[in-house]
């Protein structure tokens, strides 16, 4: 007969103040967003400098300017991943719902002389509606076929916009919004940090549409059509629905963000429209993770501050002053993005967000190395 022997009391109290720790390792986990969000709210009132990352204190108006845009991109590229990460649809023209809610409410501010809030809503309406109409359209076909749609409808756009009918997109220089038509308080350079605290809130709102469309039934819907889209059929549902709602809160996140845009740069510039902004788009979610809570917004911030910062490094002393077989690559920022892009493929598949399992996994596999290396033979 076997006789199982309780652990006495200094074991249970050991294995009840582990379970605590645990518990509260696991609650502290929860809170942490809110205590990020808490750090970026008063990001304006610091003066606390980062040599390299930053020029100058943090709450400097050119850094502010700088960390806007980190956020804008990190939370256009977070409703760019409903389609890639969620659903699996690769859409080439997701710019074009960007480029729709810049460009209406700017029309609209200088044509009609309507007030900001209006032309906004015109603005979102618009990139809302187009978005339906051109996923109606470019879901009826599936894999490259829709890739390639949603490509072409983003290049006629692109085309149209600088064609400048009726002088209303202002052509290849674009158009300034009006100073006297956008609200006073996000006007000027002592109101940047009005501006980021927009950018900010534009990030919590994409943020939080997207992790609770996720977590809802359309989302489970989603992860099903991603992972075998006929077995969602064979369930008795049509798959046609759900992807075009996904296609549409996304495109609406898009062109909410390029009324924020417009708010940060003061106009509308064709290059939104371009198919190259949406590969941008790709390459930030790829660059921070696919499909992940955080892995998209890690990847738009990140991509948004390399592009801004690595223009710096090309033009500055240091690069020019390297032999020309070395200043000729590094002087273009392009290529100091392709090869950060290169790196994180190959060393962090998955994107960046999985750099901490990483970390975790590697540190398990030393312990256990040296585990069995203290063990005798």
């Amino acid at each position: 007969m076997t006789i199982v022997t309780q652990p006495r009391g200094p074991a249970r109290a050991g294995d009840r103040t582990l379970a605590t720790r645990l518990e509260r390792l696991r609650h502290a986990s929860r809170l942490w967003p809110a205590a990020l969000l808490a750090v970026l709210v008063v990001v304006p009132f610091s003066a606390l400098p980062l040599p390299v990352l930053l020029d100058g204190p943090i709450g400097s108006p050119g850094n502010l300017q700088l960390l806007a845009l980190c956020l804008v991109f990190g939370a256009l590229a977070t409703g760019y991943d409903l389609l890639l990460g969620r659903t699996g649809l690769l859409s080439f023209g997701h710019a074009l719902y960007f480029a729709a809610g810049t460009y209406v409410t700017d029309i609209v501010l200088l044509e009609s002389g309507l007030s900001f809030a209006v032309s906004a809503l015109l603005g979102l309406l618009a990139g809302t509606a187009l978005s339906a109409l051109l996923g109606a359209i470019s879901l009826r076909v599936d894999g490259i076929a829709f890739s390639m749609v949603t490509l072409a409808f983003a290049q006629a756009a692109s085309i149209l916009v600088q064609r400048d009918p009726g002088g209303v997109t202002g052509g290849e220089e674009g158009r300034a919004a009006p100073a006297d038509g956008l609200p006073a308080p996000l006007v000027g350079i002592q109101h940047t940090p009005a501006l980021y605290w927009t950018a900010l809130a534009y990030l919590v709102l994409a943020l939080a549409v997207v992790q609770w469309t996720v977590r809802s039934p359309l989302g489970r819907v989603w992860e099903g059509i991603k992972e075998n889209e006929r077995r969602v059929e064979v369930l008795g549902m049509r798959p046609y629905g759900f992807k075009l709602a996904a296609f549409v809160i996304a495109g609406t996140l898009a062109a909410l963000g390029g009324i924020v845009y417009l708010l940060l740069t003061g106009g509308a510039t064709p290059r939104t429209t371009t198919s190259d902004f949406t590969l941008s788009l790709l390459v930030m979610v790829v660059l921070g993770g696919s499909g992940t809570r955080w892995g998209p917004m890690i990847g738009g911030i990140l991509y948004t501050w390399a592009d801004q910062r690595l223009g710096d490094l090309a033009g500055s002393q240091t690069v020019t002053s390297l032999p020309t077989v070395l200043r000729a690559p590094l002087s273009q920022p392009l290529f100091l993005l392709g090869a950060l892009f290169i790196a994180v493929i190959y060393l962090l598949p998955g994107g960046v967000v999985r750099l901490p399992d990483r970390i975790r996994a590697a540190r398990g596999l030393r312990a256990t190395a040296e585990r069995g290396e203290a063990v005798p033979s």
